[in-house]
């Protein structure tokens, strides 16, 4: 068997390039960016002032050069994926999160003007996990407390 480049085997195989992959779910852009952040985990990163003090329309518009967010635009493949800038309200549109977890993840006050990207991406993974509904939350409050 003779080794042939990828390049190669696309043009044999007629193979078209937008059939070759499929859209990235949340929890696979979260990881990727969680990734791209533990590439240097010991990295000062800025964080966004007091983003949940701002109105909307300022949040939304809110950037920092260097930010966790700056992390994730200059990767090609979220780019690609649709990621079209590194403000607050792409970032939270791209990838499906609440103001809730963008404070988490980018807020001054939790770290101080900077954070190292390490913990950002602990951050990152922890809000991509999905959590357990109400209702298995329920249902596993009441098998614990009927053998008891």
């Amino acid at each position: 068997m003779k080794h042939q480049s990828r390049e190669r085997l696309v043009g044999i195989a007629g193979v078209r390039e937008d059939m070759q992959r499929h859209a990235l779910t949340r929890e696979e852009r979260l990881q990727r960016w969680a990734d791209l952040l533990d590439q240097t985990p010991d990295r000062r990163l800025n964080t966004l002032f007091e983003t949940e003090f701002q109105p909307i329309s300022t949040r939304d518009s809110m950037r920092r050069e260097s930010s966790p967010l700056e992390v994730a635009f200059e990767d090609p493949l979220l780019r690609k994926e649709g990621l079209n800038d590194d403000s607050y309200g792409e970032a939270k549109r791209f990838f499906g999160l609440s103001d809730l977890e963008m404070h988490q993840l980018v807020c001054s006050c939790h770290t101080g003007e900077t954070v190292r990207s390490g913990t950002v991406a602990e951050c990152v993974r922890a809000v991509a996990e999905p959590g357990p509904s109400p209702w298995s939350m329920f249902l596993n409050a009441f098998f614990i407390f009927r053998r008891s």
